[in-house]
């Protein structure tokens, strides 16, 4: 019997809460902040009258008085400052979901993911993030760095990254494509190596010589250029295929294992006793582009945001 009453009057009391609404709550905040219900009325841009009806039926919700009255003015009982003090802190939390709903919905807020295959040290996406962070600082961005075929094949087809940021401009099912910048091919060498005292290097010049490739980052795309430059496969250097990292890669060059390629934003990463010179070939500097990859579906408002800065920064590529 005593649980029924207990059901009963937890179901009435859940009634009553119901009812109370977030416009009857803000004139009682207002009008305590006041001192008045005319000067809160004012404020509100509603009629006294009707304040004041909302504030009485507040008071019978929760069964206490809220304010002392007088030709005075208002001035909050014992009871109604700990019942505005919590009022205000509800009001607080709506505005505050209000906003940040608002700020989601207009990309100014929310998270963002980005999948990337390239050097943060320096160069373009360094500088990009940094620009998007200290122009929308609200969105949470997310990094994940893995291999371009597992950026473009699952992350991005699975929803894990909302972008994909890789070299080259390959092309996914139901997905959208911009390209963005590109960086000189660079040589890394130990300063000891015969090659270092040109300052200008050709494709050429690196027949007989041990290219050392990272199988985990950027060395396939390289490897594809070098075929495109030397098609002759007795005029290419020998090729050794590492599992490591490019860091490591440079580290064994700067030991003297081998030489590697790399692109301009690899520089950033500084190792003793080893050079960086550039490619060349008959017409000039050899670069390697970069392009931008997401879903045609992905509807995140940060995402918009974060391609609107991709166009404004790149302009001629996106054109």
């Amino acid at each position: 019997m005593n649980y029924q009453k207990k059901a009963i009057c937890n179901v009435k009391l859940h009634n009553r809460i119901s009812t109370i609404s977030l416009p009857q709550l803000r004139c009682a905040v207002v009008a305590a902040d006041e001192g008045s219900f005319r000067r809160a009325a004012e404020v509100l841009l509603v009629r006294q009258s009707t304040l004041s009806r909302g504030i009485r039926q507040l008071e019978h919700l929760i069964g206490i008085s809220i304010f002392d009255r007088s030709s005075g003015g208002v001035t909050a009982t014992t009871s109604g400052r700990g019942f505005l003090r919590h009022a205000r802190s509800i009001l607080e939390q709506i505005d505050s979901l209000i906003t940040t709903a608002d700020r989601t919905s207009r990309g100014e807020a929310g998270q963002l993911s980005i999948g990337f295959r390239a050097s943060l040290s320096a160069g373009n996406l360094r500088a990009t993030l940094l620009d998007f962070r200290q122009r929308i600082p609200s969105v949470e961005l997310g990094l994940i760095e893995m291999s371009q075929t597992r950026l473009l094949m699952t992350a991005l087809r699975t929803g894990m990254i909302d972008i994909a940021i890789i070299t080259g401009e390959a092309l996914q099912s139901n997905g959208v494509t911009l390209p963005l910048w590109s960086e000189r091919i660079l040589l890394a060498l130990a300063e000891s190596h015969s090659l270092a005292a040109q300052e200008t290097i050709y494709w050429t010049d690196l027949r007989g010589e041990t290219l050392l490739l990272s199988q985990l980052e950027q060395g396939r795309e390289l490897e594809d250029i070098l075929i495109s430059k030397l098609v002759s496969s007795e005029g290419r250097p020998r090729i050794e295929r590492h599992d490591v990292s490019g860091d490591t890669i440079k580290s064994l060059v700067s030991l003297g294992f081998g030489i590697g390629l790399v692109t301009e934003s690899d520089m950033g990463t500084n190792f003793s006793r080893l050079i960086y010179r550039e490619l060349r070939d008959g017409t000039g500097p050899s670069r390697i582009g970069y392009s931008a990859h997401w879903r045609a579906e992905n509807d995140n408002p940060a995402l918009a945001s974060f391609l609107a800065l991709l166009r404004e920064r790149y302009p001629s590529a996106a054109s």
